[in-house]
């Protein structure tokens, strides 16, 4: 068998999230279902990580192991985008060791989440309109707290099947782009729903319902319930995914 890595991109409108659920259209089954009707065998891809319903990924990156040996990896990738419509769309795939691991190699991951500052028909799809708009250097104030902190059980998403909610955070910062306000921050690894919690509740000492005081609080109480609402997934992005250099060379 032989390991390959793809690189993709998604838009995650229509799609209930990357991982497979009964029922609902997902990345993941329809790049199976891709992948396994052009190589004529059963192919199951392994992705870097989960997103939400309607979440996109700007970059994401997933795994297969196959028997055939590809001898030109971009004819694969071509034919791909052919199968898989308009909605996902592969950049490139190449060989890699057999224990690479898109998920359990990866060093960090870098989500970013847009604001419209103004109405726009031409970003609304991808961003989120808030109305009063937050103060970014109090948000900012916030983010620096973050870095205090390794537990995030009070942005996570309840009842769910890790063992731990111990995430480190590398950066974690607003910028003002003159039409949008945009949150970037990367981590060594990212709770169900914990982006979008980390927002709504930003959000709130952004528009002075929160002191930052209050915010250190909620994080400590390592309680969901007392953390802000998550804000829509249509504004969510997966930016970026760090791997070793090993991997990277072999591009």
């Amino acid at each position: 068998m032989v390991r390959y890595f793809i690189e993709l991109a998604y838009n995650g409108s229509k799609f209930h999230g990357w991982q497979i659920q009964p029922d609902a259209p997902t990345v993941q089954e329809e790049l199976n279902c891709a992948l396994s009707t052009l190589l004529r065998e059963n192919i199951q891809v392994v992705g870097a990580g989960r997103t939400d319903t309607g979440v996109h990924a700007a970059y994401y990156v997933a795994h297969f192991d196959t028997s055939i040996l590809i001898p030109d990896p971009s004819q694969v990738a071509y034919k791909l985008n052919r199968l898989t419509g308009n909605d996902i769309a592969i950049n490139k795939i190449y060989p890699v060791a057999e224990d690479d691991h898109a998920r359990f190699s990866a060093l960090s991951r870098t989500y970013k989440y847009f604001i419209d500052k103004q109405k726009n028909p031409f970003t609304c799809t991808f961003a989120w309109k808030v109305y009063p708009l937050p103060d970014i250097n109090l948000m900012n104030e916030a983010c620096n707290q973050l870095f205090r902190y390794t537990d995030f059980t009070s942005f996570s998403k309840l009842h769910t099947d890790v063992t731990n909610n111990n995430c480190t955070i590398y950066q974690a910062f607003w910028e003002d782009t003159g039409q949008q306000l945009v949150f970037t921050i990367e981590a060594n690894r990212f709770l169900r729903n914990m982006v979008r919690a980390i927002v709504g509740t930003m959000l709130q000492i952004g528009q002075n319902k929160l002191s930052l005081e209050g915010f250190c609080k909620i994080i400590e109480s390592k309680n969901r319930c007392n953390a802000g609402t998550s804000v829509p997934g249509h504004a969510l992005f997966l930016w970026d995914i760090k791997y070793p250099e090993k991997i990277v060379n072999r591009k």
